[in-house]
């Protein structure tokens, strides 16, 4: 399979963005979200549109994803510092996406009980463009009667759940 830029951007947007989850460990630890429901709209920028998921949350949900992104964002992320801060959080971050390097600077705001944002910019090697983007998350109320913790919910009614997400980490390429 052939990596355009665009398609660099995206992993290293993604993975940007998942650096900057609730769940990932560190040297200082981010708060666990609230249970139940929460709405994540994910703005990456210019190059591609704006989405909006969902996600059911449980006490060990956050757990489970901080064990399934964390090992990945190791082995493509070279640096990852992160800061607590007057107004919430911060990441700074160089991670390599098949052989794109990026710095990341993440700016984490809110609660995690009602809601919190994220702005993650990223500077490229010279071979992608800069890029901001942006996530809103806010705590809906209980998970739907059709959710279970884990489940993520993505546009177009796509769902997954972090459980098989665990499963198939085993089965991603290698860089």
């Amino acid at each position: 399979m052939m990596r355009t830029p665009s398609s660099c951007v995206t992993a290293l947007t993604l993975c940007a963005a998942m650096a900057a989850l609730p769940a990932l460990a560190g040297p200082v630890e981010m708060p666990n979200r609230k249970p139940g429901l929460w709405e994540i709209k994910v703005s990456p920028g210019p190059q591609m549109p704006a989405m909006t998921m969902q996600q059911c949350t449980d006490a060990t949900t956050d757990k489970d994803m901080s064990s399934t992104f964390s090992p990945m964002a190791k082995e493509m992320c070279a640096k990852q510092d992160m800061q607590k801060t007057a107004t919430g959080l911060t990441i700074d971050s160089t991670c390599t996406v098949s052989g794109i390097t990026s710095t990341s600077h993440t700016e984490i705001v809110g609660d995690f009980n009602s809601a919190y944002t994220v702005k993650v910019s990223t500077k490229g090697d010279g071979k992608i463009p800069d890029s901001v983007t942006m996530m809103e998350a806010k705590w809906m109320g209980a998970c739907k009667a059709d959710q279970k913790p884990g489940d993520i919910v993505m546009p177009g009614g796509i769902k997954m759940n972090i459980k098989d997400m665990q499963a198939m980490k085993g089965a991603r390429p290698k860089q």
